[in-house]
């Protein structure tokens, strides 16, 4: 389905040396930041006390927030658990207080606002978890990379499939440099939204990958250069209705959803922007640079001689 076609096809190859140079220099920024800085870990993979409340009415979250801030818990995470009257509260790790003094604290705060709430559970998470669960994800992340390397290879080629996988390295390693430089909170939902990330970009580099292997079958005096063109071109319909339409539920999620997706959401929508970029300018651009060509992905068949043809097989 198209709502528009360009007839024209646009240069997007004749600029794709300034956009790799931009694409480059934020890498290496996002790299920078995520070495000098690091990531806002939160209590899922640095440890931290979890405590469950019971409200005898629904409760807003909100005034929840406020009361532990007061007590210097800024960063604890609030969230209902089950029902609007059941709370999730999540407490990092203080210096020389223990799980049961977290807990105490908390209760006080929340008892001098509403004296019914009752303590479910209290649980630590120790930092062996959080350990576990980065190890756990970096696995999950290189598994994605290799389904991606070995799908794209069988597909296409293997130009195809290092520019692929270097393009959505590209996107995970950005939204990881956002996360860094502005201190915002990765939690496994993040994670999470990464690794979609990951099949979201691959899925749009395949389409334009795809569209490429048409247009050269089909337009053979075309350079590699013009075929690349002709094919961004002609899916920018389709890009602007599949990405708007999924844009539209992430930012339903943003600002709808509460602090519980506000991260997630971000991730996702930093993935979507950052997987419609490398998929031009950084998927395509670098298959080029590679020398991808028609041959590469079209075989050509041998031509067959007529055997009641008095000249085939003769000799010159």
């Amino acid at each position: 389905m198209e709502f528009f076609r360009i007839r024209k096809d646009i240069p997007f190859m004749k600029h794709a040396l300034i956009f790799n140079a931009i694409s480059f220099i934020t890498f290496i920024a996002a790299v920078f930041f995520l070495f000098h800085r690091g990531l806002h870990l939160s209590i899922e993979f640095t440890g931290g006390t979890v405590i469950e409340v019971q409200y005898p009415q629904a409760v807003p979250l909100e005034p929840v927030r406020d009361s532990l801030a007061k007590i210097g818990y800024a960063d604890a995470q609030v969230q209902n658990f089950g029902t609007s009257r059941d709370v999730l509260i999540r407490l990092p790790v203080k210096q020389g207080l223990s799980s049961a003094q977290q807990s105490d604290q908390v209760m006080s705060t929340l008892k001098a606002g509403d004296a019914k709430v009752q303590l479910q559970r209290v649980e630590f998470v120790g930092p062996q978890v959080g350990k576990e669960l980065a190890t756990d994800g970096l696995m999950a992340l290189a598994c994605v990379v290799a389904g991606i390397i070995i799908y794209l290879s069988f597909r296409f080629e293997w130009k195809y499939a290092v520019a692929g996988v270097i393009a959505n390295l590209h996107d995970v390693v950005i939204i990881l440099g956002f996360f860094a430089f502005f201190q915002w909170e990765f939690s496994l939902s993040v994670l999470a939204a990464v690794l979609a990330v990951l099949g979201y970009s691959v899925n749009e580099s395949v389409v334009i990958f795809d569209r490429i292997r048409e247009t050269f079958k089909r337009e053979r005096k075309m350079t590699v250069m013009e075929v690349i063109n002709h094919a961004i071109t002609s899916t920018m319909s389709r890009t602007i209705i599949t990405h708007g339409c999924t844009e539209m539920m992430v930012l339903s999620m943003f600002f709808f959803g509460g602090p519980t997706l506000h991260y997630f959401a971000l991730a996702l929508t930093v993935g979507i922007l950052f997987g419609i970029y490398s998929s031009v300018f950084v998927a395509a651009s670098l298959s080029m640079w590679l020398g991808v060509k028609r041959e590469d992905l079209i075989k050509e068949k041998k031509e067959q001689h007529d055997p009641n043809d008095p000249n085939a097989g003769a000799q010159v």
